[in-house]
């Protein structure tokens, strides 16, 4: 499998006097899932019609595999996309939309059969695609994607529509395209899938990028050598934060503590007596992280009344 790592470098775009796209530049790289976030009017949809060639930056480059997209020949074999699992001729059944699409790229009707089976829809192939319901339209637009056998995969919110057994089938199938070379890049809203699926996360903001990093990375960050501290003791948080912690309640009988080392309040919880239950490392969430991150970054937030 050829290496079509995807690079954006320095996209800018306005639509207007909107602009859309401010120095976006980030890099998707073969064997691993890439999280695409951020909140509405981020750029995110922006930033995938450039790289599959929809749109036009008005600075910048967008390359797979060294070359922009419109520079491929066979495009479909090089990176395939789902941008909109409504994008089909409700017509048509699962396997002729599919063999239309393989014709087109010059590739042989059995891939649509092959692909068919990989999304779990070789028992409804023919059946008309307009009567699918919205996660096996997603399915469908996945085994789009995978016709041309490519080594770049963009996904665009590709957890839509998925009920349970769907989720643990899509988080699962994400991993397996990543373990097989390809460089894969999901944008979604769901941050609990991302963080279950994603090896690397790019958090993006107003057209640019926020963070770029491991899921590791992020969640090590957010957690900040955070404690969580469980006690019905009133007086833990008083003597806490005499010794120097700061210490925040986070539910019933729960506290964060930052400041001091698990250890270290511990110690100070057992030289005052005060008792407790559990003291742990906090264990940030990929929500956390993006929420953190994106704050100053979201365009329309609701009010409190």
């Amino acid at each position: 499998m050829n290496d079509e790592t995807i690079v954006v470098s320095g996209l800018r775009k306005r639509y207007g006097p909107a602009l859309a796209l401010d120095g976006m530049s980030f890099t998707v790289r073969p064997g691993q899932v890439t999280g695409f976030v951020g909140p509405n009017g981020a750029g995110k949809s922006t930033t995938l019609r450039v790289i599959l060639g929809l749109d036009r930056s008005d600075e910048g480059t967008a390359l797979i595999g060294g070359r922009p997209y419109r520079a491929l020949h066979r495009p479909l074999c090089h990176v395939g996309s789902l941008l909109d699992a409504a994008a089909l001729q409700p017509s048509r059944t699962a396997r002729n939309h599919l063999l239309w699409l393989a014709h087109s790229q010059g590739l042989p009707a059995r891939r649509a059969d092959e692909v068919l089976e990989q999304a779990g829809l070789a028992s409804v192939a023919r059946r008309r695609a307009g009567g699918f319901s919205l996660g096996m339209r997603q399915r469908l637009g996945i085994a789009a994607a995978l016709l041309g056998d490519p080594a770049a995969v963009l996904l665009d919110e590709p957890f839509n529509g998925m009920d349970p057994e769907g989720i643990f089938w899509m988080r699962r199938f994400l991993k397996e395209l990543a373990a097989q070379g390809r460089a894969v890049l999901v944008s979604s809203h769901l941050m609990s899938e991302l963080q279950d699926t994603a090896d690397h996360v790019v958090v993006v903001g107003r057209g640019r990028v926020i963070a770029d990093a491991s899921v590791a990375q992020l969640l090590a960050a957010v957690a900040n050598g955070r404690v969580s501290l469980r006690t019905a003791a009133p007086s833990a948080a008083e003597v806490l934060s005499r010794a120097g912690a700061t210490v925040t309640a986070t539910g019933p009988d729960l506290l964060s503590v930052a400041g001091l080392p698990a250890e270290r309040v511990v110690a100070v919880l057992n030289d005052s007596g005060v008792p407790f239950s559990e003291v742990s490392a906090h264990r940030a969430s990929l929500e956390e992280a993006y929420f953190e991150l994106t704050r100053d970054a979201v365009e329309f937030r609701a009010v409190a009344r």
